[in-house]
Parts: structure tokens; sequence; C-alpha cells
């Protein structure tokens, strides 16, 4: 980094071309303005001394002049360049694809996963500013929750409201990947990512998973996928006659699809057991994607005038003020 002054509008160091004239009218003025009288010798005269004052009296041009200097300076808008090389800039566009089928209340996670996937994206989201991310859900179906958009604070919001049920329940697998292809594919991005996040198996929908993923392979999106939940069973809340019952359900992931999503599309396939184990995963995610922008310059501008815009001041006020005090003269 390195600091230099710049102006913004020079042409106003023309008017310094002024100050040669304006002193050369000051020497032929001063010399009008004094009194002659004859006398036949001056030798009476000689051992006189005229004193320091008459002189320090020329002081207050040279201060007019001094204030003319720094105000046409300020005038030119004096700024201070900052410059950096090699500014590192991400770019990255991120569909977080997510499950809200029933199966997502488990409770194997705390306080269950679609609540815990919820918190942890959040997080994610908190952590790259800089890029533009998109929500999509899915469920028996799909739908685009959020476009692509860098205004985190709405998307965070949107966030907050999922919940299971707002769709018809079943795992639409396949859809929910093509929904979020579809919101890359016209991405001018450097990087575009999806993190599809499920914990079912695909039996619902119109669009094969694999044929998805190969349309995300056509476009150059990368598929990151994470399988949610304990191996086993898990406890999940069902709706009985007798109201809301928890119970005991084998957890069924279909991890060899989603590895296959994954390897087609350069990305790679996550299991998470638990709350910690998806929020290391969103870690990880987030330091593989990393890309960035060499760029060969930055510069920020600051205005620099005032200093000299307040010396100029201070100068013609102190010349005004020993004018009229100490270096007042009479008519």
């Amino acid at each position: 980094m390195f600091n230099h002054i710049l102006f913004a509008s020079p042409d106003y160091f023309y008017l310094l071309l002024l100050i040669p004239a304006i002193v050369v009218w000051y020497v032929f003025r001063f010399r009008k303005s004094q009194p002659s009288m004859r006398v036949s010798s001056t030798l009476p005269f000689k051992k006189i001394n005229r004193g320091n004052k008459t002189w320090l009296f020329h002081g207050l041009f040279v201060l007019r002049m001094l204030a003319l200097v720094l105000i046409i300076v300020a005038l030119a808008r004096p700024q201070s360049t900052s410059s950096h090389n090699d500014v590192s800039v991400e770019g990255i566009d991120i569909v977080l694809a997510m499950d809200i089928s029933g199966s997502m209340m488990a409770q194997d996670f705390s306080p269950n996963r679609i609540e815990a996937a919820k918190e942890v994206g959040i997080d994610f989201i908190n952590g790259r500013p800089d890029d533009r991310i998109g929500l999509v859900v899915f469920s028996g179906e799909s739908f685009t929750q959020c476009p692509l958009t860098t205004d985190h604070n709405v998307l965070i919001n949107l966030f907050h409201d999922l919940h299971s049920g707002m769709i018809d329940d079943g795992t639409a697998l396949g859809d929910g990947l093509a929904t979020a292809v579809n919101r890359l594919k016209e991405s001018k991005a450097i990087s575009k990512v999806i993190i599809l996040l499920t914990d079912g198996v695909n039996n619902m929908g119109s669009v094969d998973p694999v044929s998805a993923a190969e349309i995300a392979k056509l476009y150059g999106v990368r598929v990151y996928t994470i399988g949610v939940g304990t191996h086993g069973y898990a406890p999940i809340p069902v709706q009985t006659p007798f109201g809301m019952q928890i119970q005991n359900m084998e957890v069924q992931i279909d991890e060899p699809l989603l590895e296959h999503i994954a390897q087609m599309t350069d990305g790679k396939y996550f299991r998470a057991v638990n709350k910690t184990a998806l929020s290391e995963i969103y870690k990880e995610i987030d330091r593989m994607e990393k890309s960035k922008i060499e760029v060969t310059e930055f510069r920020k501008k600051s205005e620099v005038f005032m200093p000299w815009a307040l010396g100029g001041i201070i100068l013609l006020i102190t010349e005004l003020l020993l004018r009229y005090t100490l270096f007042r003269r009479l008519p």
C-alpha cells in the first residue's frame, strides 16, 4: 500500500500565475505611496534607525500571498490515493437445496433435523457476505424460496420461515436438484455451487436425480450432497388417531445416489449424523469454495482539501488582525 496526492481540479493552478503580477503591483504601489520632500542634504538622517517595523509591515503582504496559494491548492481539490495490488475477491453463486419433508422433523438432531439445518445454513450464509446465495426447498415437489441475492438479511428471514408441511410430503430429490440448477444456469459467476441436503430416498417428482445431475454438469454446476440422519433408528413425530406421538423409525438415506451425483459434478458427498457434524461439513465446504479473482490495482480516494483551506483562512485572518491592530496606519 502507498499513498500519494492527486488533484481533481488542477486547472485552478493557473491562478498561481496571478501572484507574480500581484507582487509587481504591490512594489509599484508601495513606492508610489511613499511621501517625498526636498532637502539640501540627507546627512542628518543617516544616523536615524528606521526600525524593524517597516520591514515587518511587508510581512503582511507575504501572509496574504501565502493564504492565496493555500486557497488555490484547496480549490484544486487535493486527494489522497491509497493503492493496493493483487486484491482478491470472491465470485461464487450458491444455491442451498433443502429437504423439508416430514422425516426432517426427526429428533436425532437438536431440536430436530430441519431446525438444525436452518441454524447451520444461516451461519454459512453469514460467513459469505460477498456471494450471491439462493434457497430452494423440496419435499413431494420443489420451489424456489429465494432467488440468488446478496441481500442476505432477506434470505435469512425466508430461511427462518421454513417448516415441514409447506408442500406435499415426500422426497422429490430430482425436482429439487433440477430447480436449483435452473437458478444457476444463467449465472456468470466463476464458480456455481449447489449444496443439496436431504434425509431420505427419492420417491416422488417428475425429474430423475441422475438426469438432474447431468444437467448440472452441463452448466458447470458443482453439487455437494449431504445426507442427514443418524445410523439405525431415529425418533420421529408421527400423527396418529391418538394425536402426535414419537416413534422410532429406520433412517433410510440413498447414499450411493448422493455419492454418484456428487462425483458426476466434481463435488463431494458428506454424511451428517448430528448437528456438530453438519456444522463441520458446512465449514469444510466453505473452505473448499474460496475461488478468487486477482485484480491488478484497487484505488481509494479521500478528499484532503480541508487542511489547505483552513491554513489559508487562518493566514488571511492573521493578516487582517495584524493590519488593523499592530500595523494600523493612520490617514
